[in-house]
């Protein structure tokens, strides 16, 4: 594989750098070796996720976080014997090692197989004000503004495609005839673009009402159009299959320190006193698998915000479940937001 060399970490290294390693490769694993690249070790976004949903630390050395007995092909081996390995054992990348257990290579299931189609529908929000980012926003839907050379819609709508989804849906309210006008029917990807449109805000969540249920069969992808992430949507797919919950929230780990030091005490007592504290959180990031009973839950008309939706879910018993999102993410929403756009965006697509 052609950029596998730079998924090799030292086992000293940090979950930081072992996720900027994985980033970089392009093919999602990180290879934990020694100095003589004998394999130690893999990193995947399952570890990783794991590990942040255990809130440890980026700075923990990757050997304590990576799978230690890891699955490999040896270099002799047939295309159709890793094929049926890696479906044996559902993997979607091998390691490739030689007699001495040195790397030599990287298999991905993506690189065996053409890349199929998926008729998942994807539903992006583009009917918001921007107001926050006026006077950019005066005359021009916050999804169109450019980043590079680029809206961003376009940005996220391709990156739709590149992992093999073709059946749109925007929705619009402030400015929809820009929308409209420059996306079409989407036939300049290639793809089919519809369009639903909020007379009047119907919150985060209310769109949903107006799509065409009896088109939304199979697990939607939901994404507010003012984003801009590298996350992986079929791994998100497949990790919302795997669990079957009604819904799927993507979250982003968000830490807070307190600017002074927190008094615990117990009556008039101090008990114990910490010195500017951090305390880490899992926010909403703005991308959601909504099962096509959720979708279709939402009545034309209907207002309601997509937080309020998923709470009713969850008071019901159903399984909403959370998938940490440990890749480039930016949420375009201030000023700050879009120049710092225009400067690291362009790094995390090479």
């Amino acid at each position: 594989m052609k950029y596998w060399k730079k998924t090799l970490v030292e086992p000293t290294a940090s979950l930081e750098s072992a996720i900027a390693a994985m980033d970089n490769g392009g093919l999602r694993i990180a290879l934990v070796v020694d100095e003589e690249r004998c394999l130690l070790g893999t990193l995947t976004d399952g570890d990783v996720r794991r590990a942040l949903l255990r809130h440890q630390p980026l700075d923990i050395p990757v050997s304590q976080v990576m799978c230690a007995t890891p699955q490999v092909a040896q270099r002799d081996w047939s295309r159709e014997r890793v094929l049926a390995v890696m479906e044996s054992t559902q993997l979607l990348q091998l390691p490739v090692v030689n007699d001495d257990n040195q790397v030599v290579g990287l298999e991905t299931l993506h690189g065996l197989l053409d890349k199929r189609l998926l008729s998942n529908p994807v539903f992006l929000m583009a009917g918001g004000f921007g107001t926050r980012l006026h006077p950019l926003t005066n005359d021009c839907p916050k999804p169109l503004l450019k980043v590079g050379d680029k809206p961003i819609l376009e940005l996220i709508l391709e990156s739709f495609i590149q992992a093999g989804f073709h059946r749109f849906f925007i929705s619009t309210h402030y400015l929809p005839e820009m929308v409209r006008d420059y996306f079409g029917d989407g036939k300049r990807w290639g793809v089919s673009i519809h369009y639903t449109h909020e007379e009047t805000p119907l919150g985060t969540g209310g769109a949903l009402g107006l799509l065409p249920h009896d088109e939304i069969n199979e697990p939607m992808l939901m994404m507010n159009g003012d984003l801009l992430t590298t996350l992986n949507y079929r791994d998100l797919l497949a990790f919302h299959d795997e669990h079957q919950g009604i819904a799927t929230m993507c979250v982003r780990e968000f830490e807070y320190q307190v600017p002074y030091g927190v008094i615990q005490s117990e009556g008039h007592l101090i008990r114990s006193m910490v010195e500017k504290p951090v305390y880490k959180f899992f926010v909403n990031a703005g991308v959601y698998v909504l099962s096509p009973e959720l979708v279709k839950r939402v009545a034309p008309g209907t207002r309601v915000d997509m937080p309020t939706l998923l709470e009713q879910a969850i008071a019901e018993g159903r399984d909403v479940t959370m998938f940490p999102v440990h890749e480039y993410w930016l949420d375009i929403g201030r000023m700050e937001d879009f120049k710092r756009a225009q400067v690291e965006f362009g790094t995390f697509l090479k």
